[in-house]
C-alpha cells in the first residue's frame, strides 16, 4: 500500500535502454520544434522578426529529428517506441499551449534558453548510456548543437533583427507592458490612495477609535479595489485598443487600488490613536510620492507636474478628511 503511495509513473533515465534513449531524443525535438512554431506564431502580429528567428530554430530542430530518426532505422529498424519527456523523470518540463500564449517576448527568450539548457544536458547523459561509436557521436554532436543554439540564435537574430528592428520590439514589449500592467494600476493606485484620504482620516478624527477607522479604511480599500477591477475588465475588452488582456488589466487596477487604500488603513491596527495617525500620514506621503515617480517613469509625465498633480491633490484630500473629521 505504501509503496503504491509513493511510487511514481515515469521511468528512471538510467532504466532506458539505447533504443529508448533514441526514441526520446526523436519525441523531444519534434515536440521542441512544434514549441518553436507555437512561438514563432505567436509573436508573428507583433513581432514579425522575431518570429522568423523562432521558425529557423524549428527548422534546426527538425533537422536534428531527421538525423536521429536515420540513426534508429539504421541500428534498430524502422519502428520506433513511443516514449516522451512526460514518461522520464527529471526532464525540464514544457509549458503546456494554454500557459505559454500569454508569455511576454522576455519570456518567451528566457523559456527558449532553458530549453535548450535542458536539451544540452539530455545529450550529454544520453551519450555517456550509449556504447554504439556512432550513436555516441551523434548524441554528441547533438550536444554541441544544443550548447550552440544560442549562438545560432544570436546569428539568426542578425540576420532577422538588425539593432533598428530588435530596439523597436523591445519598444513595442515595453509599451504592451506599460498599457496592460503600469497604467490599470497606477490609476488603481492613485484612485486607493486618494479617494480612500478622506473616508480614512475623517473616521480616524470623527471618532478617535484606531479600530473603528481600521474597518472603515479596510472596507473603502477592497470595496474600491473590486469596483475598479471590474470597472477595467468590462469596459474595453483589449481587442481593438490593444490594451491586452482585460483580466490582466482588472488585476491589476483591482490589487493596486485595495493596496493603495490599505497603505495607510494598516496603521489603524495599532491601537494608540496618534501612533497611528502619525504613521498612516507618513505611509500617504511615501504613497504620493511613489505615485508620481511611476508617472515620471512609465508615463513620461514631468517629474514637477506629477508632483503637483498628485502630491499637492492628494493633500488637498487629506486636508478635507481631517476637516471633515473634526466638524
Amino acid at each position: 500500500m505504501f509503496r503504491s503511495l509513493f511510487s511514481t509513473a515515469k521511468r528512471s533515465f538510467d532504466s532506458l535502454s539505447e533504443q529508448e534513449i533514441l526514441a526520446l531524443a526523436i519525441s523531444s525535438e519534434e515536440d521542441d520544434a512544434r514549441i518553436y512554431l507555437a512561438y514563432a506564431d505567436q509573436l508573428r502580429a507583433q513581432y514579425p522578426q522575431s518570429a522568423k528567428v523562432f521558425e529557423d530554430m524549428a527548422e534546426v530542430e527538425q533537422t536534428h529529428r531527421n538525423m536521429l530518426i536515420d540513426m534508429h532505422r539504421q541500428r534498430f529498424g524502422e519502428r520506433i517506441p513511443l516514449i516522451r519527456r512526460d514518461h522520464v523523470g527529471g526532464f525540464y518540463e514544457r509549458k503546456p499551449d494554454w500557459l505559454r500564449a500569454n508569455q511576454s517576448l522576455e519570456q518567451i527568450r528566457a523559456e527558449a534558453g532553458k530549453m535548450e539548457e535542458g536539451a544540452y544536458r539530455f545529450y550529454v547523459e544520453a551519450a555517456k548510456r550509449t556504447s554504439d561509436a556512432s550513436t555516441r557521436k551523434l548524441l554528441g554532436d547533438l550536444a554541441l548543437a544544443e550548447q550552440g543554439h544560442e549562438e545560432i540564435a544570436a546569428m539568426l537574430g542578425e540576420r532577422h533583427v538588425p539593432g533598428e528592428v530588435a530596439a523597436e520590439e523591445n519598444e513595442t514589449a515595453r509599451r504592451q507592458f506599460i498599457l496592460t500592467y503600469v497604467q490599470p494600476g497606477l490609476a488603481g493606485l492613485m484612485d486607493g490612495s486618494v479617494s480612500t484620504l478622506a473616508p480614512i482620516f475623517a473616521a480616524a478624527f470623527a471618532t478617535g477609535d484606531t479600530w473603528q477607522t481600521f474597518l472603515v479604511g479596510l472596507s473603502a480599500s477592497v470595496g474600491a479595489g473590486i469596483s475598479m477591477g471590474f470597472t477595467e475588465a468590462a469596459h474595453d475588452d483589449g481587442k481593438l485598443s490593444g490594451r491586452g488582456s482585460p483580466i490582466k488589466r482588472g488585476l491589476a487596477s483591482g490589487i493596486m487600488t485595495a493596496l493603495g487604500g490599505l497603505g495607510h488603513a494598516l496603521p489603524y491596527l495599532i491601537p494608540h490613536f496618534w501612533t497611528a495617525t502619525l504613521t498612516a500620514a507618513v505611509v500617504v506621503f511615501f504613497e504620493l510620492w511613489a505615485i508620481a515617480f511611476i508617472q515620471n517613469k512609465y508615463m513620461e509625465t514631468p517629474f514637477f507636474r506629477a508632483v503637483m498633480q498628485v502630491v499637492f491633490g492628494g493633500s488637498l484630500v487629506l486636508a478635507a478628511g481631517i476637516l471633515i473629521g473634526n466638524g
